[in-house]
């Protein structure tokens, strides 16, 4: 029996049964999201639990909980001698706020990703300050907010730890140079800045008529002339664009989480070079002068020169590719990333683990 049962609470919305599925059909990268299926390494009880937004009735009585019994937070990762340790772990605070309502354990630990830049907008975050005291760590996979997340919490809160993010490195995997001229860019998160790159692309084009421009985003801006725009590609679409392409491109605003570190990572495990914004903890994913450009917030004339710099040269290009690859292989696979979280929770490596469909369960709740 082990020692330690690992949980790993995700939102309904990912449906777990069915990524499993289509990882098995080759469509997705990772047994789970994220690759944490890996945990299986540093326990043979892991689960994955599907959680539904809490109903008021759930609130109601997680509150009557917390009265009655006030939530303590153990003070390291060691259970008693003989004890089995119970770990609950989600990716984010929002499936961390699902979890600690609807099925709390004795040690609860999260990543932060919204919050601190919903904050330094002026935005109202509602209880998730108590939800992440609540927690017995806290991760972020941005530098960047390291120190906003403990001020947060409170010099009496949880530990923030911090550690890369990381790419599965079998499912994007080295391509040889395009065989034309390709500038691609994917993504739309929240802080994605569409007109900033639509800019710059427009200056790409204006001086490479030639050069394919292809962008993945959920937008309502009207792209430029010459850009072509998908609303949305899957994974092994996503993976044969990346293939084709020469250049990958990424401008986004302001913000402390990193956006655009997924894209990035996929782009260099493909061993193509990346031009994006630079942004706090940005640096730890793609350096600039090796393995592409940084550059500066909102300034679409600079990503534009920097992109039309590769296009010029695609000797530099290949260089950058390679140390791209060579990067994410050495310590931003999703292998390194579960180490760091295995560390960080306290769990052991446990060797040999078993096959992800026999090691690994998900229940929906």
């Amino acid at each position: 029996m082990s020692d330690t049962a690992v949980q790993f609470v995700f939102p309904n919305e990912r449906d777990i049964p069915a990524w499993q599925h289509r990882h098995t059909a080759g469509e997705v990268p990772g047994f789970w999201p994220y690759g944490l299926d890996e945990l299986r390494h540093y326990t043979d009880a892991l689960t994955a639990t599907s959680s539904a937004e809490p109903s008021r009735a759930s609130v109601l009585r997680s509150r009557l909980r917390d009265r009655l019994a006030p939530p303590r937070r153990a003070h390291g990762p060691e259970a008693p001698n003989g004890a089995v340790r119970h770990l609950g772990l989600t990716w984010d605070e929002n499936a961390a706020r699902r979890m600690s309502i609807n099925q709390p354990v004795e040690e609860m630990y999260s990543g932060v990703i919204w919050v601190t830049d919903i904050l330094a907008r002026g935005g109202e975050i509602g209880t998730m300050r108590q939800v992440l005291r609540r927690m017995n760590g806290l991760w972020v996979i941005s530098r960047g907010q390291q120190d906003a997340v403990q001020r947060l919490v409170g010099e009496d809160g949880p530990p923030v730890g911090f550690f890369r993010f990381g790419v599965d490195e079998a499912f994007f995997t080295p391509a040889p140079a395009a065989e034309r001229p390709l500038v691609l860019s994917v993504g739309g998160d929240r802080d994605r800045d569409t007109a900033t790159l639509f800019a710059a692309l427009a200056l790409v084009h204006e001086r490479s008529p030639h050069t394919e421009i292809v962008v993945q985003t959920s937008s309502a801006l009207t792209p430029p002339d010459g850009v072509r725009t998908l609303p949305r590609v899957s994974h092994r679409e996503l993976a044969a664009l990346y293939a084709r392409a020469s250049v990958v491109a990424i401008a986004t605003r302001e913000n402390l989480h990193a956006s655009g570190m997924t894209v990035s990572l996929e782009a260099m495990a493909t061993a193509r070079p990346v031009v994006m914004t630079r942004t706090p903890g940005i640096e730890d994913y793609v350096f600039d002068g090796e393995t592409g450009y940084l550059t500066p917030v909102g300034d679409p004339a600079v990503l534009a020169a920097r992109v039309l710099e590769l296009l010029a040269d695609p000797a530099l290009a290949a260089t950058f590719g390679a140390a791209g690859r060579r990067a994410v292989e050495q310590g931003l696979t999703t292998s390194h990333m579960v180490r760091e979280l295995a560390a960080l929770t306290g769990l052991r490596y446990r060797d040999p683990a078993p096959a992800p469909d026999a090691g690994v369960r998900a229940a929906r709740l």
